[in-house]
Order: C-alpha cells, then sequence, then structure tokens
C-alpha cells in the first residue's frame, strides 16, 4: 500500500511557509518595518498630491472644493470596503456599478411610479442588492466558476435589466427632502453629512476584516484557499458572504448616487468598477488575495479623488482623467512587487 502525507500536515507546512514570509523583515529596524510599506507609500503620495493641488491649482483649497470632492467620492469609499473583501480572497467582483445602477432604477421606480417612500423603496433595492450579490457569491463559492467570468457576465445581466426597465427615460421626481438629506451639511460646516454613514460603514469593515476570525479567515483564503479549508475556514460561506457584502453596499451607494443628482437612470455609474478597483490596489492590496488594509485603500480612494477633483479644475476632459486612472491601476499591480523588492534588499555587509 502506498501512503499519502495527511492534509492537515500539508495545511501546517503551508502555514509555516506563510509564517516565515511574514516574519521575514523583522531583523528590520521597527521604522522600516512600519514605514516601507505600499500603504504608507500611498498615505505618504496622497500628501504630496494634495500639497501640489493646494498650491498650484487654483480654488482647490476652497471649502466647496472639499465638500464636493467628499461627495464624489462617498460611493466609491463604500463600495471599496466589501471589495477590499473580495479582493483579498483572491477573488473580485466586476457587476458593483451593475449593481449600482440597477438599484437606482429600482429606486426610481418604486418611489416615482410605484408611490412608496424613499425609505422603503430603498430597502427593497438593497433586498435586490443582496440577491445580486448572493447569485455572484454562488457561482463562484459553490459552483466553483472563475469570479472574473461570472462577474463579467452578471455585469452585462445586471446592467441589461437596468437599461431594459426605463429604456433611455430618466425619473426625477424624487421627494425634495431626501434629495436635499443626500446633499446636506453637518450643521454649520460645509461638511457633506453622507460623511457620517461612510465613516460608521469604514468602521464596521475595519473591525470585521482586522478584529475578527471571520477577517482572518479571509487571509487564509487569500493566501491558500486548501490550506484554510484544513484550518477550520468555512471557505465557501466566507466567499459568498463577501459577495453579498458588496452587492449590498453596491445597491446601498446607488441610492445614494440617485438622490444626490435627483435622477434614476439606467446608465448610472457606468465605467465605476474600475475607479473602485484601482483605489482597491492602489491602496496596498494585492491582486492574488491574502494582503491588504483598509487605511490603505482609504487613502487609495482619496488620491483617486484628489487626482479627479484637481485635473478637473484644470480643465482636464473626463477621456484623459480616465486614462490617468487606468496608468495607476498599472502601477498599483506592480508597487506590491516593488515594495517587496526594498523589503528584501540588505545594504553592504548584510548581503550574503
Amino acid at each position: 500500500m502506498t501512503t499519502t502525507t495527511p492534509a492537515p500536515a500539508a495545511a501546517e507546512s503551508v502555514q509555516l511557509g506563510e509564517r516565515r514570509r511574514r516574519y521575514a523583515n523583522y531583523h528590520r529596524p521597527w521604522w522600516f518595518r512600519a514605514f516601507i510599506t505600499t500603504e504608507f507609500l500611498i498615505i505618504a503620495l496622497l500628501a504630496l498630491v494634495w500639497l501640489w493641488a493646494t498650491v498650484s491649482v487654483e480654488n482647490f483649497s476652497g471649502p466647496l472644493t472639499v465638500r464636493y470632492l467628499l461627495l464624489d467620492i462617498a460611493p466609491l469609499m463604500m463600495i471599496a470596503l466589501p471589495m477590499t473583501l473580495v479582493i483579498i480572497t483572491g477573488q473580485i467582483d466586476l457587476s458593483v456599478a451593475s449593481i449600482m445602477g440597477l438599484s437606482s432604477v429600482l429606486v426610481g421606480i418604486f418611489h416615482v411610479e410605484w408611490g412608496l417612500s424613499i425609505p422603503v423603496a430603498g430597502a427593497l433595492a438593497i433586498l435586490v442588492g443582496v440577491l445580486c450579490g448572493g447569485l455572484n457569491g454562488f457561482l463562484v463559492a459553490y459552483v466553483k466558476l472563475p469570479s472574473l467570468a461570472v462577474t463579467i457576465g452578471t455585469m452585462a445581466l445586471f446592467r441589461g435589466i437596468a437599461v431594459g426597465l426605463l429604456g433611455t427615460t430618466a425619473l426625477t421626481d424624487f421627494d425634495p427632502e431626501w434629495t436635499s438629506l443626500a446633499t446636506s451639511s453637518l450643521g454649520e460646516s460645509r461638511v457633506p453629512a453622507v460623511v457620517v454613514p461612510v465613516v460608521v460603514l469604514i468602521a464596521v469593515f475595519a473591525v470585521l476584516l482586522h478584529f475578527t476570525p471571520f477577517g482572518r479567515g479571509l487571509y487564509d483564503i487569500g493566501h491558500n484557499e486548501e490550506a484554510a479549508r484544513f484550518s477550520g475556514v468555512n471557505v465557501a460561506r466566507s466567499q459568498m458572504t463577501t459577495f453579498i457584502l458588496s452587492g449590498a453596499v453596491s445597491a446601498l451607494a446607488g441610492i445614494f448616487y440617485t438622490l444626490r443628482f435627483g435622477n434614476s437612470r439606467g446608465d448610472n455609474a457606468t465605467g465605476l468598477e474600475l475607479e473602485v478597483i484601482a483605489a482597491v490596489l492602489l491602496g496596498g492590496v494585492l491582486i492574488f488575495g491574502g494582503r491588504g488594509a483598509l487605511h490603505g485603500v482609504i487613502a487609495g480612494v482619496l488620491l483617486i479623488g484628489v487626482i479627479s477633483s484637481a485635473l478637473r479644475l484644470e480643465g482636464v476632459t473626463v477621456n484623459v482623467i480616465n486614462i490617468i486612472i487606468g496608468v495607476l491601476l498599472i502601477a498599483s499591480v506592480m508597487a506590491p512587487q516593488i515594495v517587496s523588492g526594498l523589503q528584501r534588499w540588505r545594504p553592504g555587509k548584510e548581503k550574503r
């Protein structure tokens, strides 16, 4: 009879290798380990770009610019949070902008045409977002289809349903009380009120990812799915949960998008998935999974928002801004390799 190494032993071997890689740089000074990271580099780049825009771009430092910057990045920040969880597990969700568009259409139909209140219409739209995310999660986690192929298909499916429901029509007769609330400010300040729910979401996802067994399991899945399974992580359920969260938050972002602009259209938020993925990867989340932190993602979202806002004030067209975001997306994929090389580098006599 032939014998094989038990699966738990293989899992322990993989985990040992991961621990060695994780602590390989502990011979470095603490400041090197803390600051030579992708997240810190993005935070530093954000500070430099903000300084450049403040000094060089007319009206950038004005209170209205900051207000509209925060309004613009609010839906981007919302969706980037669950997208971080999805990518850490080694998957991707390209359907988020289409779920936003579908949510926008449904809120318009439920409120304007059916006469339902905004809270009820919004709750139903979020429920549909959960179902959309559940469909993605089921096909990826249980049917074992590639998430890239699945979400490309559902991206077209959800957008097609949204456009099919309204065609080229736009619904605009929303309750002024709710559209005003979406763009209102906190007290006498210029800070948009939407910052409050966004900060709450950031806190929830930060705790979920960094301080719970569920979050640690997501990193294990991204490192090695088979080892995570033998370590007791319910891989399918975890992946399903991340896609459901992605669908629900995308629908919530679609509701805010609709109320902010006061219109419901099937093509709302088209192309936003590019900015979301660029922000997440730019923030240090590894495209192959297993690595990333929310503070880097937050900096990535802010960086894209600042660049877009400054370039618009300079009269740069949307097409050029999209090109720049595409370049940033490529750079964000390369950045972890560059940082990894810097962390492995040993000067002078430390070389062996």
